[in-house]
């Protein structure tokens, strides 16, 4: 009888032997059974009883789909807005897969991979060595002729020698550790200590992974960082203690560092040149170490919420992107540390707010359209709980998310059309219930931070994705997403008109901000002065005087509904003023109004608007000078562009070289583009300075 291979005496020592013999026979005995229906019954009959259990399923789905209809109606808006109604039908069939899936192999799921493996047979793939030079051996006695030409073209080949061939001999050191590694031994061993964890360790295993790219040093390394990553739990077997919080952090980033070098060297994988990555192809060793490397990747996982350094929770999210093409086959590993990555996004410094938006983007780039549809909801889905309320100090955290994730979501057009479809439509279905029932309850399901941030992150998405330049870079091309752009403007210009009391008018201001982002990006008009003026003519014509009080100046940015006691308040009513003129001159400064040939012609019912306005102001003069200035920059660019196309010689019909004048028109020397300069600079100037004494700093603001 020959000598049992090391892996069969390991797994023998193990203990764990006869429990895959009985797994072995159950599965034999489940297949005995399974084929004795087929004989007994035929295919007819078990076609049949399969058509018979589908009906069944299908009847289930339509009395779920009734009872969800039912209680969409009990929702809330955030409930509406972060759309998880729509999970509860696909957790089901996940559900349902991962039973059917235990039912038919319980033992060989690469999901949940055992914490106390040893993972040994990993080491096996370095014995491939030995046998490569026994083939070129035998191979030298019946082809001679052949291995003559490999010496000539090939030397390389026949000079081949494993890395670990002068190891293998001191197998006294590996079976100790093996042993250990098991987690199954006598009650006596485990009572034993266990090996302390030292750096001249590490230093023999960060030389092995350099130089050689050594497996068996790869699985010894991350054996230990299982050990670092459940170090103060009792419910689990360790392998080494860690007592130097110096070595603790050499072996974090020792794992961290190495496993994608050592991955990469084994398992290569595709790049497309769109920037997505392709799984490693099938094979005997991609098998082998998928067990271990999503092992690893579920302790860092669970290491991740422990980390409290910033550079090294940074250096975790940046590693950890690595091994995802490794990874991506498990789901639910996949959704555990995509649910952590979101969390770090949301609310994590700005440094690890990055670091885990990369993290995201990387998931995102996978070639499975399954992943990439969870990682756009889920996204969408932080965003809108992030957004439930905004302070001054939130603020710029949620500008990072919004600007981010619209990142992600132009990065496919295509596969993002669907969830911005369903998003928009979400927000049109909640102006319809607050037009149709008119109660407060339904007002609060629009007027509120999430239904605002939500329509300025798709007009960031629409406005990104439909640039003019991007499409002209792309050769005329019109984005998936322009279909888009028209229900996003009749349902913020819807939203704006439900409520026209003066309490609502910093909502009002959010929306328009919004549909100015979009116009000056798109370069499509969107008619915002009937919304603007309005603002102006009642805030300037209201009646009886204005009350004087010490009340700060209401910050228009950070709030969308103006407290009871700013109302009929000077301060109150110069910053409508002023933000409403600023937004008013942004949007006549802007490419489809400003720079159209009938800009003349534009601009006639604003001046007639706002003279009138002017005329019926007698308390608020140095608002109504806001005004004042505005109108004659306006009237002055109406007459510059009159001169300007003075001289033109073709007429309105001809559309061609209507569009090439109107390309040529520099309407950033025009007045109302040097108007624009100014405010611009002196708003961002005030702007530093309020941050600055917010911050603590002494800084004085000037009226």
């Amino acid at each position: 009888m020959g000598k049992a291979a090391k892996s069969s005496r390991k797994f023998a020592a193990s203990g764990k032997l006869k429990q895959a013999i009985q797994s072995r026979k159950k599965h034999q005995q489940m297949q005995k059974k399974i084929q004795g229906r087929r004989g007994t019954y035929g295919k007819g009959k078990q076609q049949a009883v399969t058509e018979a259990d589908g009906s069944e399923h299908d009847d289930d789905d339509d009395e779920k789909e009734v009872k969800g209809g039912k209680d969409a109606k009990k929702m809330t808006v955030e409930d509406f807005l972060g759309a998880e109604f729509m999970d509860d039908d696909n957790d089901a069939e996940e559900d349902e897969d991962d039973a059917g899936g235990d039912e038919l192999d319980t033992d060989e799921d690469e999901e949940d991979v055992a914490d106390d493996q040893s993972f040994a047979s990993v080491d096996d793939l370095e014995d491939h060595g030995t046998s490569h030079m026994l083939e070129l051996a035998q191979l030298a006695e019946k082809d001679p002729e052949f291995y003559k030409y490999l010496q000539e073209n090939d030397r390389e080949l026949l000079e081949f020698t494993t890395a670990q061939e002068g190891r293998d001999e001191s197998d006294d050191e590996d079976d100790v550790m093996d042993g250990d590694d098991d987690g199954d031994d006598d009650d006596d061993e485990m009572g034993e200590e266990l090996p302390i964890l030292t750096t001249g360790i590490l230093k023999t295993w960060q030389k092995a992974l350099l130089e050689h790219r050594s497996l068996r040093a790869l699985r010894k390394l991350l054996i230990a960082f299982r050990s670092a990553a459940h170090m103060n739990e009792d419910d689990q077997v360790l392998l080494w203690r860690i007592d130097n919080a110096a070595v603790y952090t050499k072996l974090v980033t020792t794992s961290l560092r190495y496993t994608p070098i050592v991955l990469a060297h084994h398992l290569p994988y595709k790049t497309l040149p769109n920037g997505k990555f392709k799984q490693p192809s099938q094979s005997a060793k991609q098998k082998t170490l998928q067990k271990l490397t999503l092992s690893y990747f579920n302790n860092l996982i669970h290491l991740i919420p422990q980390l409290t350094d910033p550079d090294t929770l940074r250096l975790a999210l940046t590693e950890s992107a690595k091994i995802l093409p490794y990874v991506v086959s498990s789901r639910k590993a996949v959704k555990t540390y995509l649910k952590k990555c979101l969390e770090l996004w949301s609310t994590g410094e700005d440094d690890v707010r990055i670091a885990a938006f990369l993290a995201i983007r990387r998931l995102a780039s996978s070639t499975d359209d399954s992943i990439v549809d969870l990682v756009l909801k889920s996204t969408y889905l932080a965003l809108v709980r992030a957004c439930k309320s905004t302070t001054t100090y939130r603020l710029p955290s949620i500008t990072l998310m919004k600007n981010s994730a619209c990142e992600l979501f132009c990065v496919d057009h295509g596969v993002t059309y669907p969830h911005a479809f369903g998003y928009i439509r979400q927000l049109a279905i909640l102006l319809r219930g607050g037009m149709k029932t008119k109660t407060k309850e339904a007002y609060k399901q629009v007027y509120n931070w999430q239904y605002a941030h939500c329509v300025d992150f798709w007009a960031l998405v629409l406005g990104r994705a439909c640039d003019a330049h991007a499409e002209a870079e792309r050769g005329g091309q019109e984005s998936e997403l322009r279909p888009l752009i028209y229900p996003l403007v009749q349902v913020s210009l819807g939203a704006i008109k439900l409520i026209s009391n003066s309490r609502s008018y910093p909502f009002h201001l959010h929306i328009a901000r919004s549909m100015l982002h979009l116009t000056r990006h798109t370069r499509i008009y969107v008619p915002l002065t009937p919304y603007l003026l309005p603002i102006i003519s009642s805030t300037l014509t209201a009646s009886g005087k204005p009350k004087s009080s010490t009340l700060r100046p209401l910050d228009m940015e950070t709030h969308i509904r103006a407290p009871a006691q700013y109302v009929k308040t000077r301060v109150y009513a110069a910053g409508l003023v002023e933000e409403t003129v600023f937004l008013l001159a942004e949007w006549l400064g802007s490419g489809p109004v400003h720079g159209s040939v009938a800009f003349p012609e534009l601009i006639v019912p604003i001046i007639v608007t706002l003279r009138r306005t002017l005329k019926n102001c007698k308390e608020l003069g140095k608002e109504a000078g806001m005004v004042k200035g505005l109108l004659e920059r306006v009237e002055d660019c109406a007459k510059w562009i009159d001169q300007s196309r003075s001289g033109i010689n073709f007429g309105p019909g001809k559309m061609d070289e209507v569009e090439q004048w109107e390309a040529n028109a520099e309407i950033a020397e025009s007045p109302l583009g040097k108007y624009l300069k100014v405010q611009r600079k002196s708003r961002e100037k005030r702007k530093r300075m309020i941050d600055k004494a917010n911050k603590g700093e002494d800084e004085i603001l000037e009226d």
